[in-house]
Formats: C-alpha cells, sequence, structure tokens
C-alpha cells in the first residue's frame, strides 16, 4: 500500500495502516545504513527543500541526510538567511523555490497550521516538520518505530508522557499515533502544563508522576520548553524537579523496567537525570538513529514511489 496524499501533515489524519507501512518501510531504510555505500538512487531526479523557520539540529539535519541517502538534490532554507527578513511572505519564499523546481517541500515553523496553509497553495508536496505546538509527526514516527524495535510491539502497552504536555507538538502526535496502533496512553505533569481536555484526545491525566509510572512500559521524557512559557507556571525549576523530574531514585521504586525515551534536545538535571539518560533502559540515541530512517521512509512514500515503484533494494 502506497500512501495515497500529496501532503503528511500529522498523525491525526492517517490511518493505522498508513502508520504501518510507514514503519515497515523505515525498516527497509534502516538496513541501508549498515551497507558500505549508504546511499540508493531512489530519489535521484527529485528536489526537496527544506524550509526551517525554527532552530533545529536534530530534524533538520536528520531530513538533510535522509534525502541525501536517497539521492536528491536538497535545498535547506534557515529564516535567517531567506528574504522573509525582507518582508517577504512565508508563501511568497515557498512559492518561489517550488518554480525552481522542489517536488516536496519539508516545512518547521512556529505557527500552527503553517504547514497545512503551504499545502493547501502549493502544487508540490508538503511535509510538516514541526508546527508550533501543534504537530511533531515525524517525531511521533521515530518514536513508534523505536517502542516497536526495542519491546517488539505498540498494540497493549503502556506508555507515559512526562511534562510539558501544554507547549509540546511531540506530545499530541504522540497520543494521536499511539492511539490509533493501540497502545494505553497516559500523560503527567503539573496542572499549569497541561492543556484542558487533555483526555478528550485520549490520553489518562494525571498530576502524581509516581502514580502515572505504575504498570508502564515506557516512559517518553519531554523538554521544559522555557522559550514558549509565560512566566509562573511552575514555581521553580528545582521544585519541577523534585515533583517531575525522573530520577533513577524514582525508577528503582518501580516493579518492572522502563523503556526511557527523550525527544531531545534535553534539559539533563531538571526533567531527567543523567544516569537515567545513559541507563542501559535508554535509547535516547537510537530514537535519533531511527529519526532518519522515518525520514527516509517518508520521502520515499510521498516523493518517490507514488511515480516510479522503484524497488529500493
Amino acid at each position: 500500500m502506497a500512501l495515497n496524499r500529496k501532503d503528511f501533515l500529522g498523525l491525526y489524519n492517517v490511518s493505522s495502516e498508513e502508520i504501518s507501512e510507514i514503519l515497515t518501510t523505515a525498516e527497509a531504510m534502516k538496513e541501508i545504513f549498515t551497507r558500505s555505500v549508504k546511499k540508493i538512487p531512489t530519489l535521484r531526479g527529485k528536489t526537496i527543500v527544506n524550509l526551517f523557520f525554527e532552530p533545529s539540529t536534530r530534524t533538520r539535519s536528520s531530513f538533510d541526510l535522509a534525502a541525501k541517502r536517497l539521492s536528491a538534490d536538497v535545498m535547506s532554507i534557515a529564516k535567517s538567511s531567506s528574504s522573509v527578513v525582507k518582508g517577504e511572505t512565508l508563501l511568497d519564499t515557498a512559492r518561489t523555490l517550488e518554480v525552481m523546481g522542489a517536488d516536496l517541500v519539508v516545512v518547521r515553523h512556529s505557527v500552527p497550521g503553517a504547514a497545512e496553509f503551504l499545502a493547501n497553495n502549493l502544487k508540490a508536496g508538503v511535509l510538516n516538520a514541526g508546527d508550533g505546538p501543534h504537530a511533531h509527526p515525524t517525531q511521533a514516527l521515530l518514536d513508534l518505530y523505536t517502542i516497536k524495535e526495542k519491546l517488539g510491539k505498540i498494540e497493549g502497552l503502556k506508555v507515559l508522557l512526562v511534562g510539558d504536555i501544554a507547549h509540546s507538538r511531540v506530545a499530541r502526535s504522540n497520543i494521536w499515533g499511539l492511539n490509533k496502533m493501540g497502545a494505553e496512553v497516559r500523560v503527567v505533569g503539573p496542572a499549569s502544563l497541561m492543556p484542558r481536555d487533555i483526555e478528550k484526545m485520549g490520553a489518562q491525566v494525571y498530576t502524581d508522576i509516581d502514580e502515572a509510572l505504575d504498570g508502564v512500559d515506557v516512559v517518553n521524557i519531554l523538554r521544559i520548553q522555557l522559550e514558549r512559557q509565560a512566566k509562573g507556571l511552575f514555581p521553580s525549576i528545582r521544585e519541577y524537579r523534585q515533583f517531575y523530574g525522573v530520577s533513577e531514585e524514582r525508577l528503582n521504586k518501580l516493579e518492572n523496567e522502563v523503556l526511557i525515551m527523550h525527544p531531545g534536545p534535553m534539559n539533563r538535571g531538571v526533567e531527567i537525570e543523567s544516569s537515567v539518560a545513559d541507563s542501559e533502559n535508554s535509547v535516547i540515541t537510537e530514537q535519533v538513529r531511527n529519526g532518519v530512517a522515518i525520514r527516509m521512509a517518508l520521502l520515499y512514500l510521498l516523493a518517490g514511489r507514488k511515480v516510479e515503484n522503484e524497488d529500493i533494494n
């Protein structure tokens, strides 16, 4: 089954069958990492534009590497080096790049809905690399892939998201994706960082982290996004660490071992203790590696296979 869509904007409107197709394709893409020449010609002749209007290290470099491993031509544009700083609109910038031959535009923007806006106004495909606090579908997909790779399944598992749920596009996309794949989703954090009606998305809401940790299989720890917060959403970093920080002491009280995840960048000593981040149960570095495989799979399914149905081997 191919992805029958021009754009990929989030997991809220994607079926479980489509998610499974992406995860299966990513498995084949990850096999390429083991080859002496880590490159295949699948997207030769295609042009991918990375339009990043927010700071990013992991996601931007991951998309860049994914496109190059598929032999696409890649243009990477940052806000600071674009004509946006001279007053040009986002759409005019994207249209300029489109007429230069862009087949797919990967966009990150601080405004929710920016990716959908471009998708509605461009003939080229649009892939959402994060739009404000709304959605980050490729991060959620690499999280799903990593869980399945390490635990053998997603359905039936209990997954806890810890921290700043209100400002987290990762949390929303994880909730959409995990629910569709049959997992039980819990969220925990200060009430001031919990969005209204989050339980309507299908998440069980906790304010006590020790209660929320009971019986879970996976703990996905979210970064405290100080740059997105108004002042006073929690008393202090010290108190946040005490009540919601994931520490070795806290995890040692559990009856079972849990898989430790974090989308990065980490605030060590705040939301996660270094001994937890670097523990044997941590798959944080594997998440980064799997991110390249997931993005290769999506670029292939959106820009490549719909035209050529080419064998990736």
